[in-house]
């Protein structure tokens, strides 16, 4: 899953732009809505409402901004209206690509991805083509802090039932089965870890590295898609070298 775990690291540095444009709490409380939408409002007998709850806190989004995300959901206030969509793809280079969508116009919403891919290459899949090459994983990440040895914080996670532990220079990441997540998370919070990200992601089953001038033309792709704002998250097979990921910090 290290692939996956580069993929991480460049987005939280790129988060931290999103963060300061809003643009990250606006895909949270989205996630939230539809959570309360489809569940009800009660993050304890919800437990996707918990899990996009729990990562909004992690990106330190305000209590007022998630409350009112909840009732929106729940119908309480207006703004609930969001269809819920993944679209299958392949990038240039044939790296296969989902594209989490929330969006109160889908027409848009896919006209918006078709004209990225006619712009930087690649198309739109026919559904379940792509799909299967992904596994549904917990995933959880903490920061190193120092509080408690990398060790540890493998074996406590894994007793508590995760299936991997990738331990990183700056981050901890703990990939769990679906059913696992708020178990995990929660046993790590208990003990006194700080818990950062909390979701279920789309983790790829097989990686594909390219040379490095493709690889850049395949990221270029996917943050194009990532600056659209109905797109949640964007998955993808592609495996990011050191060499590349070296390129990608200096620059």
């Amino acid at each position: 899953m290290s692939g996956h775990s580069k993929w991480s690291t460049i987005k939280r540095k790129k988060g931290a732009e999103d963060e300061r444009r809003g643009k990250i709490f606006t895909r949270l409380a989205r996630d939230i809505t539809l959570a309360a939408r489809t569940g009800g409002g009660d993050p304890n007998a919800n437990p996707t409402l918990r899990t996009a709850v729990e990562k909004a806190r992690g990106s330190n989004m305000p209590k007022d901004n998630i409350e009112r995300a909840i009732k929106k959901g729940t119908g309480e206030l207006d703004g609930g209206e969001l269809d819920e969509i993944t679209y299958e793809a392949y990038a240039s280079h044939g790296i296969p690509v989902l594209i989490q969508c929330l969006t109160d116009n889908r027409n848009r919403t896919l006209a918006d991805i078709r004209r990225i891919f006619n712009r930087q290459g690649g198309n739109l899949a026919d559904a379940g083509a792509v799909s299967w090459m992904f596994d549904t994983k917990g995933y959880i990440t903490i920061e190193h802090s120092g509080d408690m040895d990398p060790d540890d914080i493998f074996m406590l996670a894994v007793e508590a039932g995760a299936e991997d532990v990738d331990i990183g220079e700056e981050t901890i990441e703990i990939y769990t089965s679906p059913d696992q997540l708020h178990t995990v998370s929660h046993t790590l919070s208990e003990n006194g870890l700080t818990v950062g990200e909390v979701e279920l992601a789309q983790v790829p089953k097989n990686e594909i590295e390219l040379g490095e001038k493709e690889t850049l033309q395949v990221m270029g792709t996917i943050e194009a898609l990532e600056e659209l704002d109905d797109v949640q998250q964007v998955y993808s097979s592609l495996s990011i070298s050191d060499e590349t990921l070296a390129t990608l910090e200096a620059a």
